[in-house]
């Protein structure tokens, strides 16, 4: 018998080991919160904006009517109807004067949050962001009407709908619900959410953004109702040089802790939703484009994007016309809203879960170099009662095998070649709720340590 597959005998005949999905406890919580999803709020969320005719970063400010300052005022008073309601969201709207080559004249950009306090754990924080900016053909166009039903009304429906649902429970970790500006003009939104989120302190663990999440028909006529694409970075943005030799020697290419984000979404809709399956992409955006999330990546926060498995591109960035009998637009026929919902109770089922779990473990240490044996070592999670250590081989996409190791700081698989497999733990909680997984060393560490400054 060959080493691996002796190995492999080896652990599966290990008692107390289980599949990703044998092993985490059900959770009614993340049942109800799916089920509270309301796709017609959703539907007249985005009719809302849509009727504010364009919401183009530079478009007026003052009309209480039309414009990027009418639907960003309109979001904040939704925020507020709905803080009042559970008396649990503060309302912050951090800006930034920008000047670009998108945006030629000095202009205010502003997003506007709503924050929902945890309870036991406030500085860890999970975010959930979708734009609210719109465009034509022309990015410079700020006059004529931009819909952007898809792009980004959908997103933001998304967050808005998350604050309605999550905001009736409690929660550990913090969660913030984050209507972005100036994404079409340089992703400036997310800029401005990172730097926020830096002079805030906030320990970020999770950036879901949405954008681009209702359409099913795509542009070669393919009409796909039940996947959605999550985007993950393969190595963090932030990697120094010598992280990243370390990183290329001993692996952690695949195991950023935003790919670990993405396949805990994974899991989440295979165990919790129905006929909505994650499709994970092993890219931080799509070909040649971006999104808010690369600036939360590029200040160190894990981040993915979510997005329709089926764009159509005559649907984006597009003046209103009809073409060669092709309709061109973001308008709202272009939404599926059952569609929609299903994506947005991915979101709400994932920040549920993340704000109810113990923060992922960190400090996360390997070792077993010449030994028959691998150890995992790290830091105690506050609010974990255990630990579940994970292996899978070096090629699979999703972890595989766990262990449970009760509450403790350390655990050893005998007769585990540290060669052979890529490793992992996550903290569990009393109730059952568990972290995403943290492969070892800076390279998978969702809460990386900050470098020492120079010695003078």
């Amino acid at each position: 018998m060959r080493p691996l597959i002796a190995a492999a005998a080896a652990l599966l005949c290990v008692a107390s080991t289980a599949t990703a999905q044998e092993g985490a406890a059900d959770q009614p919580l993340l049942h109800s919160v799916a089920a509270a999803v309301d796709a017609g709020r959703q539907r007249a969320d985005i009719t809302k904006m849509v009727g504010f005719g364009t919401r183009h970063t530079m478009s007026d400010t003052r009309s209480s009517t039309r414009g990027i300052g009418a639907a960003r005022r309109w979001v904040e008073a939704e925020f507020r109807t709905i803080g009042a309601a559970c008396q649990c969201l503060e309302i912050a709207t951090p800006s930034d004067t920008v000047t670009s080559a998108r945006i030629p004249t000095p202009t205010e950009v502003v997003n506007v949050l709503a924050i929902q306090r945890g309870t036991t754990d406030p500085g860890r924080v999970i975010i959930i962001s979708g734009h609210l900016d719109s465009r034509v053909s022309d990015v410079m166009d700020f006059r004529s009407d931009a819909p952007g039903a898809n792009d980004d009304a959908s997103g933001v429906s998304a967050v808005m709908e998350a604050a309605r649902v999550l905001s009736k429970h409690k929660f550990a970790a913090t969660l913030v619900y984050a209507a972005l500006s100036g994404e079409e003009q340089g992703l400036n939104g997310g800029a401005i959410l990172a730097a926020y989120a830096k002079a805030q302190g906030w320990r970020v663990e999770a950036v879901l953004n949405n954008d681009i999440i209702g359409n099913t028909r795509g542009q070669s006529g393919v009409t796909d109702n039940t996947h959605v694409r999550v985007f993950s970075e393969g190595t963090r943005a932030v990697e120094t040089p010598e992280e990243a030799n370390r990183r290329r020697y001993n692996g952690g290419e695949v195991d950023s802790p935003s790919r670990n984000l993405a396949r805990y979404l994974d899991v989440l809709a295979d165990r919790y939703l129905t006929n909505l399956d994650v499709v994970m992409i092993y890219r931080t955006d799509r070909f040649g484009r971006g999104g808010d999330q690369v600036r939360m990546l590029e200040a160190g926060y894990p981040a993915v994007r979510i997005t329709e498995a089926q764009e159509n591109y005559t649907r984006q960035h597009q003046d209103l016309r009809v073409e060669n009998g092709i309709r061109y637009g973001d308008t709202l026929d272009g939404i599926d809203f059952p569609y929609l919902a299903q994506v947005t109770r991915l979101n709400v089922v994932a920040m549920a879960a993340l704000a109810s779990a113990p923060p992922p473990p960190s400090g996360v240490e390997l070792s077993g170099q010449v030994s028959a044996d691998t150890t995992l070592r790290w830091k105690p999670a506050p609010g974990a009662t255990g630990y579940r250590v994970w292996w899978r081989a070096t090629t699979d996409p999703q972890w595989r095998f766990s262990r449970r190791v009760g509450d403790v700081a350390e655990a050893t698989l005998k007769n585990t070649v540290i060669d052979d497999w890529f490793f992992g733990v996550s903290a569990v909680s009393a109730d059952g709720f568990e972290s995403p997984i943290v492969y070892p060393g800076v390279a998978g560490g969702f809460f990386p340590p900050t470098p020492a400054p120079p010695a003078n």
